[in-house]
């Protein structure tokens, strides 16, 4: 089990997220999900990052904001104008086909990228389920019922986990061990991708590698991060 526990934390709604959101997710008693935030450009909510031939790619999901720069996280739609879902799929099968458990996984993952859903919070939270339940965490997710900028007694991660590189330290207090890649031997381990990455390449084990980097985390820092 994890070194130290969250009682409470709070996290942005996120597309395929990173190694660090299910870390910190898995220290985590109860978990609440932003749905209320006026929506932000450039995150996690939309994008993800994977392991491909060319090195780091970004899969970014389009998006429609009914009321413009003030729609919140809730009224956000996916647009399916272009065929985001074939492109996507295609891009992750290019770079995990030769992933030793890509098989074992291909079954659950492919239906998301067949079935459209209007929303992006629900197309996100149907797949978060669907990954927790893969890595093996039992996490009862619940949404927001409005906006708070500062939520006391939770642990904020709606900004901090984050791919803008001025939002970097939280990966500092992470000592992610490197894991074999499909393509390190072309560009050296690449840490924090995508949950599928580790899926793909550490299969069952990735519980484990989880708990290893939860076990590393100085809770100090958790600690200074609370409302």
């Amino acid at each position: 089990m994890p070194g130290h526990k969250i009682k409470n934390a709070l996290f942005s709604t996120a597309y395929l997220p990173p190694i660090e959101y299910f870390v910190f997710m898995l220290l985590s008693d109860n978990v609440l999900i932003e749905a209320h935030e006026t929506y932000p450009k450039q995150t996690y909510r939309n994008r993800c990052y994977i392991y491909s031939c060319n090195g780091v790619e970004s899969l970014h999901i389009p998006v429609i904001k009914p009321m413009g720069k003030y729609s919140k996280t809730n009224e956000v739609l996916i647009s399916y104008k272009q065929h985001w879902q074939r492109n996507h799929w295609r891009a992750i099968c290019t770079a995990y086909r030769n992933a030793p458990f890509f098989l074992y996984y291909q079954d659950f993952l492919e239906p998301f990228f067949r079935k459209q859903t209007c929303k992006l919070l629900d197309f996100n939270y149907y797949l978060l389920n669907t990954l927790l339940s893969e890595t093996g965490m039992a996490k009862n997710i619940n949404f927001t019922n409005y906006f708070e900028k500062n939520i006391s007694d939770f642990v904020d991660f709606r900004i901090s986990i984050s791919p803008k590189s001025t939002n970097c330290s939280m990966l500092s207090i992470i000592k992610m061990p490197a894991y074999q890649q499909v393509f390190d031997q072309k560009y050296g381990f690449k840490p924090n991708l995508s949950i599928i990455d580790l899926l793909f390449n550490k299969g069952p084990d990735t519980l484990e590698y989880l708990l290893e980097c939860s076990r590393k985390i100085d809770i100090s820092y958790l600690k200074d991060m609370r409302s």
